[in-house]
C-alpha cells in the first residue's frame, strides 16, 4: 500500500523536527516523491551521510511502502 504524502511528511518531521520540509508527489501515485529537507542535523555531513539519516528516519519504509524518493538535503543558509 503506498504511503500518503502527509504521512511521509509526518515521518520526516518526527526525524527532523527543526527542518524545513517540502514534499512533492512526482507521479501522482503515492509511490514516487521528491523531498527537500533543510536541517541543522546535516551540518558538516557529506551528502551520502545526510541521505542515510533520511533513510534511517523512514524506518524501513523505503523500498516497501515507499518505492522512490528523490532527496535534496541541505543545512540552513
Amino acid at each position: 500500500m503506498p504511503i500518503a504524502q502527509s504521512q511521509l511528511e509526518a515521518i520526516l518531521r518526527e526525524g527532523f523536527p527543526d527542518a524545513e520540509i517540502v514534499i512533492e508527489d512526482l507521479a501522482g501515485d503515492g509511490d514516487h516523491y521528491k523531498a527537500r529537507i533543510v536541517s541543522t542535523a546535516f551540518a558538516g555531513l557529506p551528502r551520502v551521510r545526510q541521505h542515510q539519516l533520511v533513510y534511517a528516519a523512514l524506518k524501513g519504509k523505503m523500498g516497501g511502502e515507499l518505492h522512490a524518493l528523490a532527496l535534496e538535503t541541505s543545512t540552513p543558509a
